[in-house]
């Protein structure tokens, strides 16, 4: 993977994006919204010309920050009025960029999953943890392509000597730091719940005793496919 394709880089890039007072107000107001605006809309509300409206919502579309969608608007009447119109909807509600790519939201979110689930079925905390981290891992996994999970995720694997791969970042790093028993089994079943969706066989998640500072806990033995 290229450094133009990391994702921080493109997360940096999105942020930069906002530092032009015009071009936040229009994300803002985009956001703000309970459907998806058209150009003439966002012009009207924000009173700024048109063609600069539609200057920003593109250059917001290219930043990952907004979509676009095509389809006919109730408001349009008479010739023309069944052309459909150029749409604008948020990407994501928060925008947030960490170097190196860090995941704490995900964190707290598994770690709330978990102690929900733990008090509706009564099982102990630990094992609502792994069962919670490993569905979520599933969600992410690539069929055919788990280093590229990987990547996406800030894990940054790098192929090592033995044939396998090191992950030269930890999403959890800080976490893992202070609450390392409980924070490498969550990460080790989500890691292995991505690699089981992405086609690869169990038990290549193993635990790295020297990962160095920074890295993840676990290392990738192989990428065997499932037979």
């Amino acid at each position: 993977m290229g450094t133009s394709e990391l994702p921080w880089i493109r997360k940096i890039a999105a942020v930069a994006a906002l530092g032009d007072e015009n071009r936040r107000r229009l994300y803002e107001y985009v956001l703000s919204t309970e459907d998806a605006v058209s150009r003439d809309q966002a012009a009207l509300a924000l009173e700024v010309p048109r063609s600069s409206v539609s200057f920003h919502l593109d250059r917001l579309v290219r930043e990952g920050l907004l979509r676009v969608e095509f389809r006919k608007s109730a408001e349009k009447t008479g010739p023309g009025s069944g052309r459909p119109s150029k749409l604008y909807r948020p990407v994501m509600d928060e925008v947030g960029v960490s170097v190196p790519e860090r995941h704490y939201d995900l964190a707290g979110h598994l770690m709330a999953a978990a102690i929900t689930r733990s008090q509706a079925d009564g099982v102990p905390a630990a094992e609502a943890l792994r069962d919670v981290a490993a569905a979520a891992g599933s969600e992410v996994g690539r069929p055919g392509d788990f280093l590229g999970a990987l990547s996406e995720l800030g894990y940054d694997p790098s192929p090592d000597a033995a044939g396998g791969y090191r992950l030269l970042n930890c999403p959890f790093h800080r976490l893992s730091r202070d609450h390392t028993e409980v924070v490498c089994a969550m990460n080790g079943a989500f890691l292995s719940g991505a690699a089981a969706a992405s086609g690869l066989s169990a038990g290549i998640i193993v635990p790295d005793p020297d990962h160095g500072p920074g890295h993840c806990c676990a290392r990738i033995t192989a990428l065997g496919n499932k037979s």
